[in-house]
């Protein structure tokens, strides 16, 4: 049975949402701050988080970047009554996996989280300290990447940026974000500093495979596919 956990401050929302999943074979665990989310998201083994962004202790947004430094990577859907576009794009750059907006429909949740869970069973193994994408690997412990065998020799920095990446497959990465969780900097659009270190990665981990791995979305940023 998956077992999902709840962080949502509206007690009414919440016994809704546990119904209904109760109803739909789920085991669920719900708490109504941020504080008490992160010591049994971090503390307790779940297959799925639903998430207020707007609690108090900790907020929905805080209470993710925090999930994801802790290297927990249970799918996360995002609830939240703020549905513009930057709102979503804040959710989704915290970490989340999916975002619904208030008011939702019930059947559309039930959806979503089915479709969370498929996508990340709870019985595929996953070690924490090794991230992979294809035939390239990076280890968190040794600090040690390869691909296709073969040990690569990165920069401290080059280190950082692949294993941005390799934490957001299939993912645009703008440029401001990699700025600012790479550099921990604002982007600066007068200065080509990503762009050379992306440069820098690449001619190391494509320029001798045929199949390349980083890809440029003009006047974008970059994706690992």
């Amino acid at each position: 049975m998956p077992k999902i956990g709840i962080a949502e401050d509206d007690h009414k929302i919440a016994a809704l949402l546990t119904s209904a999943l109760t109803e739909n074979g789920y085991e669920v665990v719900d708490v109504h701050d941020g504080i008490a989310a992160l010591e049994l998201f971090t503390h307790e083994k779940f297959d799925l988080f639903i998430v207020d962004i707007m609690m108090p202790g900790l907020n929905g947004i805080q209470l993710c970047k925090q999930i994801r430094d802790n290297q927990i990577a249970t799918p996360l859907l995002m609830l939240t009554a703020m549905g513009t576009v930057d709102d979503k794009v804040t959710g989704l750059d915290a970490g989340a996996d999916d975002y619904l907006v208030k008011p939702f429909h019930l059947k559309e949740l039930l959806a979503r989280v089915a479709a969370l869970l498929r996508r990340h069973p709870a019985n595929t193994p996953t070690t924490t300290h090794q991230l992979c994408f294809e035939d390239l690997c990076l280890d968190t412990y040794s600090k040690e990447v390869s691909r296709a065998g073969k040990t690569i020799e990165l920069s401290a920095k080059e280190f950082i940026l692949l294993e941005l990446f390799l934490r957001n497959p299939n993912r645009l990465l703008t440029r401001q974000y990699i700025a600012e969780q790479a550099w921990d900097i604002h982007f600066d659009t007068g200065t080509n500093v990503i762009d050379v270190y992306v440069n820098f990665l690449r001619k190391k981990i494509d320029k001798d495979f045929e199949r390349k791995l980083i890809h440029t979305k003009i006047n974008m940023g970059y994706i690992l596919k």
